[in-house]
């Protein structure tokens, strides 16, 4: 991930904020060295240890334990994860769901680089400045990494402590429930059906902060679905509920469906893949958006 170019639906059950602010004050006062010793069960002698061995060659806590053999890498990333209150995924969700980098490997370089974006939209998008609205992230063919951005910019906005959704609005090839591996019997086309249901937001297991509105069953008839006013009804609550929402959308060469979830958004973000996205369809597709009443944020160029 590497560029940034600036340039009633029926009563919804929305989940109940999470961990106050307060708690996660508490968290950042935790020293590393408390949090490993309890995370590998260290024992007072290990601790002196791995002190010395930090005094002896200037190194940090963890990464003198490392070098001891009394804990490993693993070890010191879920440390530093809990002390600064990042969501980290264990062994298992990473089996389940490699696409989440930002999760797995909340240190990594593509990670910092989405919170590089993230920290671009929070100031393009969701700043206390503008008016409340939704990001569509938009891509011109199907493979761009528009999923797998959406996914990962909502992971980060999670981890900045705002209530982020995702809504997979793709309502022709959904993917998000697959990426977050969550159950997919019912989302946002049980909405827009005007089938109602209370499990239609999911919250997403050890990850602060963060839902996920799936799609539901596929419909035969998306594009209608989304141009009826219970789509933009239902945009205009989230965005009321939530600090944050991020909006999946079919990829352009399917059809108009993106440019509607735009405009109902009232933001938009276009990726692109490196080498492979095509610079006449990058212009095709932002002149499709310029009439729109979307504010255009960007183009990301997708290098993952």
């Amino acid at each position: 991930m590497a560029t940034f170019h600036s340039s009633k639906t029926g009563e919804l059950s929305f989940p109940k904020v999470g961990e106050s602010a307060e708690a996660k004050d508490v968290l950042l006062e935790r020293p590393i060295g408390q949090i490993l010793s309890e995370k590998v069960h260290l024992s007072v002698e290990q601790v002196e240890e791995i002190l010395a061995h930090m005094r002896a060659n200037g190194v940090r806590f963890g990464d003198a334990a490392i070098a001891l053999g009394l804990a490993t890498h693993d070890d010191v990333l879920k440390a530093l994860s809990e002390q600064f209150g990042y969501a980290y995924a264990d062994d298992e969700r990473r089996k389940i769901s490699p696409e989440l980098v930002t999760l797995n490997q909340p240190f990594s370089s593509q990670a910092e680089a989405f919170r590089a974006i993230r920290s671009q939209v929070l100031m393009n998008v969701f700043n206390v400045d503008e008016p409340k609205r939704a990001l569509a992230v938009v891509s011109p063919a199907s493979g761009d990494g528009k999923t797998f951005f959406s996914a990962n910019l909502a992971v980060t906005l999670a981890q900045a402590g705002g209530r982020t959704l995702l809504v997979d609005a793709d309502l022709r090839g959904p993917r998000v429930h697959e990426v977050f591996n969550i159950e997919n019997k019912t989302g946002l086309s049980s909405v827009l059906a005007g089938r109602v249901d209370s499990q239609v937001i999911q919250e997403v297991a050890g990850v602060p902060n963060l839902f996920v509105m799936p799609v539901g069953i596929t419909p035969p008839n998306p594009l209608e679905l989304i141009e009826r006013r219970a789509f933009d009804m239902l945009m205009r609550e989230l965005v009321l509920k939530f600090d944050h929402v991020i909006v999946d959308t079919p990829a352009v060469v399917y059809g108009s469906d993106a440019q509607v979830i735009a405009a109902r958004c009232g933001a938009v973000l276009i990726v692109a893949r490196k080498d492979e996205s095509r610079v006449g369809a990058l212009q095709q597709l932002v002149a499709s958006l310029s009439p729109s009443t979307a504010r255009m944020v960007g183009v990301i160029l997708n290098e993952f």
